[in-house]
């Protein structure tokens, strides 16, 4: 496995982490987007990305009211990690009423959540609230990062202004800005006509992907089975792209990916993800989730072969609509 650096730091990253927003055990607004895994499969996917070469997971403070750090804790415990032997993210939630002040003050609680691991990358988790400026959640960070709480910092979500003002307030306090965590995927590649992609490569930011896979679109097996969506919890078949209208659409780009794929025993999916985070070099990682084992496996091995120059191009084609 080829690690690549995060940002302007020293920390080295596989190109796929672990999105652990579905450790949420159901509880709170985010949490009830998934069903609540048992702790068994947790470990079992925990491990299989271990196996796999990944050394590295997303949570964050809003997903499950703090549960999925929790969860995640234990988990990597259970499967005998220690501090230092994998690298760990998480984001604080820029609640309405939370002063930059909240940043610092809330550390502790990430850091118990996560029991005995450093944060390695701390991000705020979007680019609100009332109370707080960017320039002063982003002088919060660096305090952590002076007091040794965080390694680095990171954002979510921010535009491609917000990215560069936030760079430059860390920079007042000699801290880089790492990355920016960015909904991106074949099938949402607004990054790339809206100038966060453009930024992010001048400052030497990546780009983190969430929703790589379009919450399971790019896998095709909803395209197979339409009715599948309607019995899945959550919101999630509520929203635009799992519309008819909408599959259709994406159901040539489906096509192209597992013609493709045949050509390494790949399916769309795995197509999908090496795509995303090969494309465009080292700028972007990806953080796919999962909520069984065989999720876990069949990412890990999304990188088990590499696409043709040609390829990436026919891809990228075959996505164009949705820049």
């Amino acid at each position: 496995m080829t690690l690549r650096r995060l940002g302007n730091s020293d920390i080295e990253i596989s190109p796929l982490g672990l999105g652990c927003w579905q450790f949420s055990e159901g509880k709170g607004l985010g949490g009830s987007y998934w069903e609540a895994l048992p702790i068994a499969t947790v470990e079992h996917i925990v491990q299989a990305w271990l196996d796999g070469g990944m050394n590295w997971f997303d949570t964050a403070e809003a997903y499950g009211e703090g549960r999925s750090e929790q969860v995640l804790g234990a988990a990597l415990k259970a499967c005998g990690q220690k501090n230092g032997d994998v690298v760990v993210a998480t984001k604080w939630a820029p609640l309405p009423m939370r002063t930059a002040r909240s940043i610092v003050k809330t550390a502790n609680y990430r850091l118990r959540n996560l029991k005995g691991f450093h944060i390695d990358l701390h991000q705020v988790h979007a680019p609100v609230g009332a109370l707080a400026t960017h320039r002063q959640q982003m002088h919060a960070m660096a305090e952590l990062v002076r007091v040794n709480k965080i390694k680095t910092v990171g954002i979510s979500n921010f535009t491609a202004s917000m990215m560069r003002n936030c760079h430059g307030y860390l920079a007042e306090k000699e801290v880089p800005l790492v990355s920016n965590q960015m909904e991106y995927s074949l099938l949402n590649r607004r990054i790339e006509s809206n100038g966060v992609m453009d930024t992010a490569k001048e400052l030497g930011v990546t780009i983190i992907a969430y929703s790589p896979l379009a919450q399971g679109l790019l896998s095709g097996k909803f395209h197979d089975d339409p009715e599948l969506i309607k019995r899945r919890p959550g919101i999630r078949r509520f929203r635009k792209p799992f519309w008819a209208r909408s599959m259709a659409k994406s159901k040539p780009l489906i096509d192209t990916l597992r013609r493709i794929g045949a050509n390494y025993d790949a399916d769309a999916a795995q197509v999908a993800l090496n795509w995303t985070v090969n494309f465009h070099g080292d700028t972007v990682v990806a953080i796919p989730g999962a909520t069984r084992l065989a999720h876990a496996e069949a990412n890990v091995a999304a990188l088990a072969f590499e696409l043709t120059k040609a390829e990436l191009g026919e891809i990228d084609e075959a996505s164009k609509a949705w820049m």
